[in-house]
């Protein structure tokens, strides 16, 4: 199972592995620079934003490969440290993750 949750909430027993999906943490994880400063968390962006962040995710499978092995281990949380939780690239990504999870077990 795989969650989301603001790297500032208190941490508790059911997190399990946590990514922080965070250009200065899990870069691999997260929107290129140019993506990231081009959509803003703006609403109106977002379903564009998917679709490029998912274009990058899918180039890079060694990227988001780790977070599909500790789902299987048992329950992951990806932070994120935006005021803005719900137009999140760790919002996006296990949407992304569950379209692709057949793919890579």
């Amino acid at each position: 199972m795989i969650k989301v949750k603001c790297a500032y909430d208190t941490f508790d027993g059911e997190d399990g592995v946590r990514f922080f999906v965070d250009r200065l943490w899990l870069e691999s994880l997260a929107p290129n620079v140019e993506l990231r400063n081009w959509s803003g968390h703006d609403p109106a962006k977002w379903n564009e934003f998917r679709l490029k962040y998912f274009s990058e995710l899918k180039a890079n499978p060694a990227g988001w490969r780790p977070v599909v092995e500790a789902e299987r281990e048992g329950t992951v949380k990806l932070l994120y440290s935006a005021n803005d939780g719900a137009h999140d690239n760790a919002v996006a990504h296990p949407e992304f993750l569950r379209s692709h999870l057949t793919s890579v077990k």
